[in-house]
C-alpha cells in the first residue's frame, strides 16, 4: 500500500500487512501493485514498517562497531587482493581505494549457513566461500540475524513481483536454493578535499537491493519524465525505512518492465556516511530466465556476477592477473 509522498519524492510503501498472520488476497494484490508501480517508473521505493526485528540504531551500531576496529584488526580479514597472506577472496574487508571516485571501505558478509559447493582450485574468486569474522567484533550474531531476515523479506518481495508479472506466488522460488546473497557494511570516510561524489552513477547488477542508509543523506536517483527529460532526484533518509531498488538482472527477467535505475551518492564534506545494503542473489548455478520471454536461454548467475565483477573497484587487482571464478558447471545448474 502506497503512502502519499511529495510529487518529487520516491514512493513510500507500507509493509505492515506482511507483519500480520495470513494477510488477505486483496492486501497482497494491493502490495504487489504498489511495488509494480514503483519499479515500473522510478525503479526505487521506500519500505516502511518492515518485519525486520533490528531497528536502525542497532543496524548502524553494527557498522560503527566494525569500522571502529583498528586497521590491523580489519586487515586480518581483508580480501586476498588486499592482503596476499589471507585466503578469503569474496567475503571480508576491503579498504577505501585512494584516488577512486567510489571512496568507501566495506565488510561483506555472505549467507550465515555454509553452502556446500565444489570449488574449482584454479579459481581466484570463490563466490561460496564461508564468512570471515574479526575475533574482536561482537556483532556477528546480530549481523547473521539481519542477513537471514533480509533474505526472507527479499523472497517475500519477489513473490509479490511474481504476482505483478502474472505468475504464481512461488514463481521465483527457484532462485532460493544455495542463494549467495550479500550483506555489506559500508563506511564513506569524511574527506577534507573537494569531491562531488563518494559513489559515482551506477546500476545494481543483480535482482533486488535493500538499503539501510543513515541520516547523512546524499543518495540520488536518476528520474525521467514523460518527455525523457532526466533529473537527479534526492532520496533522503526517511526514519525507519528501507530503500529498495531493482537490479539489472531483475529488469531483464521482467522483460524491461521493472527498471534498474542509475543512482549515485553525493559527498557531504567533513562528514562520514554509513550504509548497509543487502543484495539478494540466486545460487551460483541458478539459471535465471526471463519471466515474459519463453525463448530466453537465460544466464547462469555465477557467470553474470563474473561479467559484472570486472568493473568493481574491489576486484581490480585480481583483474590484472585474470579474473576467474569457480566453475558453474561444477556447482550444478538450477532451472525454472
Amino acid at each position: 500500500m502506497s503512502i502519499n509522498s511529495p510529487p518529487s519524492a520516491l514512493p513510500i510503501i507500507d509493509l505492515a500487512p506482511l507483519c500480520t498472520l495470513n494477510p488477505s488476497t486483496e492486501v497482497i494484490q494491493s502490495l504487489s501493485q504498489s511495488l509494480s508501480d514503483a519499479f515500473s517508473t522510478t525503479g526505487f521505493a521506500y519500505l516502511i514498517n518492515s518485519p525486520i526485528s533490528l531497528d536502525h540504531t542497532e543496524i548502524f551500531a553494527l557498522a560503527h562497531s566494525f569500522f571502529s576496529l583498528s586497521l590491523s584488526e580489519k586487515n586480518m580479514i581483508a580480501k586476498k587482493s588486499f592482503c596476499s597472506e589471507n585466503s578469503n577472496t569474496y567475503h571480508g574487508y576491503f579498504p577505501a581505494q585512494a584516488g577512486s571516485d567510489n571512496l568507501k571501505e566495506g565488510f561483506e558478509i555472505g549467507p550465515p549457513d555454509p553452502i556446500l559447493q565444489i570449488h574449482d582450485p584454479r579459481a581466484k574468486i570463490s563466490l561460496t566461500e564461508p564468512n570471515v569474522w574479526p575475533t574482536v567484533f561482537l556483532g556477528r550474531q546480530k549481523a547473521e540475524r539481519l542477513h537471514r531476515e533480509l533474505q526472507t523479506l527479499s523472497q517475500r518481495l519477489l513473490s509479490l513481483l511474481a504476482i505483478a508479472l502474472g505468475k504464481p506466488l512461488d514463481y521465483f522460488s527457484y532462485m532460493h536454493p544455495d542463494s549467495i546473497s550479500t550483506l555489506r557494511l559500508l563506511h564513506y570516510p569524511a574527506t577534507s578535499h573537494p569531491q562531488e561524489f563518494c559513489c559515482t552513477p551506477h546500476t545494481d547488477s543483480g535482482i533486488l537491493t535493500l538499503l539501510h542508509q543513515d541520516s547523512t543523506g546524499g543518495l540520488e536517483v536518476l528520474s525521467q519524465d514523460h518527455d525523457n527529460n532526466e533529473t537527479w532526484l534526492p532520496a533522503p533518509y526517511v526514519p525507519g525505512s528501507i530503500v529498495v531498488n531493482i537490479g539489472d538482472l531483475m529488469s531483464k527477467v521482467s522483460g524491461g518492465r521493472f527498471k534498474a535505475t542509475y543512482h549515485r551518492v553525493r559527498s557531504s564534506p567533513g562528514r562520514s556516511r554509513y550504509s548497509v545494503p543487502f543484495f539478494f542473489e540466486p545460487g551460483v548455478g541458478c539459471l535465471v530466465k526471463s519471466a515474459v520471454e519463453p525463448s530466453d536461454p537465460g544466464v547462469l548467475y555465477g557467470e553474470h556476477v563474473l561479467g559484472k565483477m570486472r568493473g568493481w573497484v574491489e576486484f581490480q587487482d585480481l583483474e590484472k592477473g585474470g579474473l576467474v571464478v569457480e566453475s558453474v558447471e561444477e556447482v550444478g545448474e538450477v532451472e525454472v
